[in-house]
């Protein structure tokens, strides 16, 4: 049995944008097909917690080659898009002079689960909730849903580069 949502699903709003793609853009350098985050929809510092939203278009880069016919969202792009939603999140917390210069980027990934996929059309809801924050390096515990459904959980690290 799946573990319970790291942020009550109940409790967010998928509509909301706290940050949309431009946004975003300002904190996380991906672009083009590797922006993998349409909108933040929650954030709470206090509580070291974060939800995004993936509105997966109908024609992503992947489906044509990974599984002809019934194309999977690979488990490598839900990873990229909860340490996207990490490295937002790491963003609201350093002044942003002092590291406008720098990429917070991978730096582990562990306790690594796939629970179920995701097809094109869908949308799926990215949680993140912080193990720790400091100077060097951030943790952080991350979960995907889709309809109800978590299709995958991981332990990201991630690192100043």
């Amino acid at each position: 049995m799946p573990p319970r949502a790291l942020i009550p699903l109940e409790t967010i709003d998928v509509d909301c944008v706290l940050a949309d793609l431009e946004a975003i853009r300002k904190s996380n350098p991906p672009r083009y097909e590797m922006e993998q985050l349409s909108r933040i929809v929650l954030y709470d510092a206090e509580a070291g917690s974060v939800a995004g939203v993936l509105d997966v278009v109908d024609e992503p880069f992947w489906a044509r080659g990974h599984i002809p016919g019934r194309p999977l969202m690979p488990g490598v792009i839900m990873i990229e898009a909860a340490a996207q939603l990490c490295s937002w999140a790491v963003r609201q917390v350093y002044d942003p002079a002092e590291y406008a210069d720098r990429f917070f980027g991978f730096g582990g990934i562990d306790n690594v689960k796939f629970r179920g996929t995701v097809f094109p059309g869908q949308q799926m809801i990215i949680l993140g909730v912080k193990g720790e924050v400091r100077p060097r390096r951030a943790v952080f515990h991350t979960q995907g849903w889709v309809e109800g459904r978590m299709v995958f959980q991981a332990e990201i690290t991630g690192m100043w580069v």
